[in-house]
């Protein structure tokens, strides 16, 4: 279903800095993290990535159920993989998604990571499979009270309100997520929020 496949796309908008509300987790869960937000030069590598990162995220989960960054690189691992495989629209791969992500929230409840991937999975699935835009709305502002300057979750957030119509609210959000990413420096975030904000002016 487009709406799933769409999900896909911001199914990990991943901060990049660590945060006093983070789970350490353990080495190994923290490879497979990297693995998942490793750069590839091509599908195939990124492909290889993603596998490698979610073998050593199950491995980081067997070793220490209560590992809440292990559950989140499953999560990581196993969504983009299923994005570029073109298969989120499955009901089994959706369902592990949500275990996985739900017993990270679980563990780690202001962990602001899994509150975007979470929320941005919510807003991007559609209801038949467990899709629950109001929900997804409020995780990424849940984020955004761990993290005020988190970018992707602005983003989120402003293409949320958008698309319930809110687009005073939305243009508001995209001009915080514009501010944040020119502060970091991050110049590709910061061309994503003016596109955005370009859309939401016309």
């Amino acid at each position: 279903m487009k709406r799933a496949a769409a999900a896909a796309v911001a199914l990990l908008a991943l901060a990049r800095g660590a945060r006093a509300a983070d789970p350490p987790g353990s080495p190994r869960a923290n490879q497979a993290l990297a693995a998942c937000l490793a750069e590839a030069a091509t599908p195939a590598e990124r492909r290889a990535n993603l596998a490698r990162g979610l073998a050593l995220a199950e491995e980081a989960v067997a070793a220490d159920e209560r590992d809440a960054k292990a559950h989140f690189a499953v999560f990581c691992n196993l969504g983009n993989d299923l994005k570029l495989r073109g298969a989120l629209q499955s009901l089994f791969a959706v369902r592990r998604l949500r275990r996985e992500i739900d017993r990270t929230l679980e563990l780690a409840p202001d962990y602001a990571d899994a509150l975007v991937g979470k929320g941005e999975l919510l807003i991007g699935l559609p209801r038949l499979l467990g899709g629950d835009a109001a929900e997804g709305e409020r995780l990424l502002r849940a984020a955004l009270r761990v993290d005020p300057d988190y970018i992707d979750a602005h983003l989120g957030l402003a293409r949320a309100l958008a698309a319930r119509g809110a687009r005073d609210e939305a243009r508001a959000e995209a001009e915080r997520a514009q501010a944040a990413a020119e502060r970091v420096p991050d110049a590709a975030r910061a061309t994503e929020a003016r596109e955005l904000l370009a859309h939401l002016t016309e």
